[in-house]
């Protein structure tokens, strides 16, 4: 549950990050880190990435998670 949270949290920073980059041509994360070939611009588009791979999981899982707290 708290890994879900870091993901989304993290795919909705990425897509807050896209839109900026096709709406105004904009890379947050590319301008706070040093350009988009820095270590950091690196680590930080993985981990977007790699959060994305996570939340495909939720799609395909069995319960939802409101049932499972009552």
């Amino acid at each position: 549950m708290v890994m879900d949270k870091i993901a989304l949290t993290l795919l909705i920073i990425g897509g807050l990050n896209w839109g900026s980059v096709g709406l105004f041509k904009f890379d947050l994360v590319a301008f706070a880190c040093g350009g988009s070939g820095s270590m950091i611009s690196r680590v930080i588009y993985t981990l977007v990435g790699l959060s994305a791979v996570w939340c495909i999981s939720l799609l395909f899982r069995d319960k939802d998670p409101v049932e499972q707290r009552s």
